[in-house]
């Protein structure tokens, strides 16, 4: 067990390895420094990050598994100092006007610390992707082939509002054998301190670098800037949040991006589904946590359903403000408060109480419709037809298609991988929720005994 820490030592005053020019606490705002000073100092944090990143790809999974368990158990005795740092950031979020949707994801309980810990404890027992073999064969030239996992090396993570993703993707960077340069934000300035200072301090009880984790938060909205245009010192950026930051980040990275998408997340109820299993399933995949990405935004219902009513009840008595076409106020009646939905709403993550509600009378219908607004993050179709569940898989093409399951379902912990970066939209290596494996590339081992090419 790591010794816990004291209030004055989670004070960052060295967090980003830097010595005498080092900026203030990140919570009291970036410190002024000229365009050249700013980016020598981000790039310094980036070549002490691909150091460490060469001794992390070195580290076998007892060590790196140690190091996990290290910074779990710390987090679990640290647990007041990090609740006191969060609370100042969620007060101010409150005094800034920051909507409920994030400042649910902003605040830290202790049942969220200890899900933290369960799934760095998880993730230690998760098989380490380096040195996977991927394929292999030997040629007729007699060369010996293999493909293998490596790291990435040098991981940024660009989020907001988003204390949970500190350790979550520090952990599994350090699992796949990389280092990691985090950007949280301002909204969670206090508690991000609290957390890298933990961590680092956690890989230094092992043995490993403690540099292998590090933040740009003291360099504020230029800071980042900077991180994206450090190529070749940054392996890989991943942005995580809302479609402004994601989008800012897309734009303007010379790095490469793994880019993470928002979640305008579909269910389709067709004709044959059963009324019980559709309302437990839209009560969890609407209510359980409205403020994250895997959470149900439209619900699509065919015309010749009777769920509806029973789905619909279920939802206002849970405090769901129901955004419906005509069709469906018509069939709800005035028995169930409504309002109306135009165009606007079929595009919205809502990430609060709100669900856009339309009818359609078949699912060439419902797909047609999920073609026109998907982010591509997360479909679902509630059905006792095997033929409609294999013709929604085969048609709807998102990173996660859900049959019978509430879409909450789509998350690296819930799958089985571990902690996760985030849920990759595009169709490069990484699609779906990002896991151990996604965050490492592969190296080809070519072994020969003295074999020249013809």
């Amino acid at each position: 067990m790591t010794e816990a820490l004291t209030p004055e030592a989670l004070v960052i005053s060295d967090v980003s390895g830097t010595s005498g020019q080092t900026p203030e606490n990140p919570a009291a705002g970036a410190v002024p420094l000229s365009p050249e000073d700013l980016q020598a100092a981000v790039h310094a944090t980036a070549d002490r990050s691909r150091k460490a990143a060469r001794r992390m790809a070195q580290a076998n999974r007892a060590w790196k598994d140690r190091a996990l368990r290290a910074i779990g158990a710390s987090l679990t005795e640290n647990q007041k100092h990090i609740l006191d740092a969060n609370s100042k950031d969620v007060a101010m979020g409150r005094a800034n006007g920051t909507s409920a949707a994030l400042l649910d994801r902003l605040t830290l309980t202790p049942a969220r610390i200890e899900g933290l810990v369960a799934a760095l404890e998880n993730l230690a027992g998760l098989p380490d992707p380096v040195g996977n073999v991927v394929r292999g064969q030997t040629l007729p030239n007699g060369l010996r082939l293999r493909q293998v996992n490596v790291p990435m090396g040098v991981v940024a993570a660009i989020y907001e509002a988003r204390p949970n993703v500190t350790v979550d993707i520090a952990g599994l960077a350090l699992k796949s054998g990389n280092a990691v340069i985090l950007r949280g934000g301002s909204a969670a300035a206090n508690t991000n301190e609290a957390l890298v200072r933990i961590l680092r301090e956690a890989l230094d009880s092992v043995g490993l670098p403690a540099d292998a984790v590090q933040t740009v938060d003291q360099f504020g909205r230029e800071g980042a800037n900077v991180l994206m245009r450090a190529r070749g010192r940054v392996d890989v950026l991943i942005p995580r949040g809302g479609r402004d930051l994601i989008q800012t980040v897309v734009t303007n990275s010379a790095v490469p991006v793994i880019e993470t998408g928002e979640g305008n997340v579909h269910i389709f109820i067709d004709e044959s589904a059963n009324e019980e299993m559709a309302v437990e399933i839209l009560l969890n995949a609407k209510t359980q946590r409205p403020s994250v990405c895997n959470t149900v935004e439209t619900l699509l219902v065919h015309s010749g359903t009777t769920v509806l009513p029973a789905v619909a009840k279920a939802l206002r008595s849970a405090g769901v403000t129901l955004h419906v076409d005509g069709r469906i106020a018509a069939a709800l009646g005035e028995d169930i408060e409504t309002v109306p939905a135009d165009d606007e709403d079929w595009a919205t993550e809502y990430m609060d109480l709100d669900l856009a509600v339309a009818m359609v009378d078949s699912l060439d219908e419902a797909v047609n419709h999920i073609r026109t607004w998907t982010t591509g993050h997360t479909e679902a179709i509630l059905t006792n037809n095997l033929a409609n569940a294999e013709k929604f898989i085969a048609e709807v093409d998102s990173a996660a298609v859900i049959v019978n399951a509430s879409t909450r379902f789509t998350d690296g912990g819930e799958l089985g991988l571990g902690a996760e970066v985030g849920i990759s939209t595009q169709k490069l290596h990484a699609r779906g929720p990002m896991g151990l494996t996604e965050l490492t590339t592969t190296k080809w081992i070519v072994q020969g005994e003295g074999q020249i090419r013809a």
